[in-house]
């Protein structure tokens, strides 16, 4: 089904930022991008430790009373805070449910997806979805997991 979902959208996929039409003249446009991305996590510390020790992030910062670590690796800032209740916490659906669907992080290159999928396969604490393979009919690659909290991210890498 997941498959069968990417493909139908695959062309919109495909598009870049760069490749998306300007917007009319008569429509101003107010941002230039995103600024962070909030995360919310089950597991604070070890979200944090995926993102920095997996990853390669840096923390910014943290707000103990929030609780929340702000993380970036100079390209992506991200806000992971702690839900207050675990107790009452419900999975996300992403066919029930309006939210984040999932991150999507841009890779250098093919080869350099091959070797995260690689380096992600030995991570006790993650749930890989699917090992990388064909955006659509290609060029560009990709593959989603789940970290330790359950949110999917994506990892993308488009050939120039």
């Amino acid at each position: 089904m997941l498959k069968h979902t990417l493909l139908s959208i695959t062309p919109l996929l495909i598009l870049s930022a760069s490749a998306i039409a300007e917007p009319s003249n008569k429509v101003k446009n107010w941002v230039g991008g995103i600024d962070h991305l909030g995360l919310t996590v089950s597991d604070l510390n070890s979200s944090k430790v995926f993102f920095t020790d997996v990853l390669g992030f840096k923390v910014l910062g943290n707000d103990p009373t929030y609780p929340a670590y702000f993380l970036s690796n100079k390209k992506t800032t991200i806000t992971l805070w702690r839900i207050k209740n675990n107790e009452k916490r419900v999975e996300f659906n992403r066919a029930e449910n309006v939210g984040l669907h999932h991150l999507a992080l841009s890779v250098e290159s093919i080869e350099k997806l091959s070797r995260l999928h690689k380096h992600l396969k030995m991570q006790n604490n993650i749930t890989i979805e699917f090992a990388p393979e064909n955006l659509g009919k290609g060029p560009a690659q990709h593959m989603m997991i789940r970290e330790p909290s359950g949110n999917r991210i994506e990892f993308i890498a488009r050939p120039i």
